[in-house]
């Protein structure tokens, strides 16, 4: 969306997109190397070693403190972010959901307590990283066993939902991200995390401070978009991608001319 958005604007933009992960995507643009991504404001916990701040928790919090950090360390300037949360959740199948209304961690953690039949599909990661299930536990006051998780080794989410929408090996819940296109598509139902257990990963564009002051008009550009990328949205339009095929850039293009901001 970047990316087209600039370019319909006469903007000369080399894209690298298939830079690499969120390291390597950091570690170029403090070198100068690209000029704009995106990033999740939760991931300013890690970059500045703050894990343990609860202001992570707080989707304005966490993006004004990440954005502070930025400008004054990096020179980067944070523009407005989605209004989405790209977080770790857990998803159940919708059958289950509905026949005993289960709609939030606390109902979630209710029902395991009362016996309730669980069986979660996570990575390795997600099971043991104390941000991950065990911030959920501790937050929900319940505990999954041994026997109720099936731990897979990669982090992909589309295995873990497909294994609770398949129903594999007696799979009924799945480790899942807040914008995953396929819960729905797959007959899931993410909980909400009311009490906040988990750090919030808004999505917004970072930029070079310098860049940004070269061409001050790109934070009017680029904030309007952002502003519609809801939950929801994220997710239909990662289901177009993920689910149905579609290209990403086409989906993007689609969406913005739907939405008035590509002619």
């Amino acid at each position: 969306m970047i990316l087209a958005v600039l370019e319909a604007r006469g903007f000369a933009v080399e894209s690298k997109l298939q830079l690499g992960p969120t390291n390597i995507v950091r570690a170029a643009i403090l070198a100068g190397q690209i000029d704009i991504y995106p990033e999740y404001t939760g991931n300013g916990a890690i970059f500045f070693h703050l894990e343990s701040d609860p202001a992570w928790k707080d989707w304005a919090r966490g993006y004004d403190l990440v954005a502070t950090l930025c400008r004054a360390k990096d020179h980067l300037v944070w523009l407005s972010p989605a209004p989405a949360n790209n977080t770790w959740t857990i998803a159940l199948r919708k059958d289950l959901a509905e026949r005993h209304r289960l709609a939030s961690m606390d109902d979630f953690a209710k029902y395991v307590a009362s016996g309730g039949t669980i069986k979660l599909a996570a990575s390795a990661e997600f099971v043991e990283s104390p941000s991950a299930l065990p911030a959920f536990e501790a937050t929900y006051g319940f505990h999954l066993s041994d026997a109720q998780l099936l731990t897979l080794s990669g982090g992909n989410t589309s295995a873990t939902l497909r294994a609770a929408a398949e129903g594999m090996s007696e799979v009924n819940a799945a480790m899942a991200y807040g914008t995953d296109g396929a819960v729905a598509a797959l007959g899931l139902v993410a909980l909400k995390d009311d009490k906040g257990a988990q750090i919030v990963y808004a999505p917004a564009p970072v930029m070079r401070r310098a860049v940004l002051q070269q061409y001050p008009q790109i934070e009017a550009l680029l904030d309007p978009v952002f502003a519609t990328l809801t939950l929801e949205t994220l997710q239909k339009l990662n289901a177009e991608i993920a689910v149905d095929g579609l290209d990403a850039g086409a989906v993007a293009v689609s969406y913005l001319k739907s939405k008035h901001f590509l002619p």
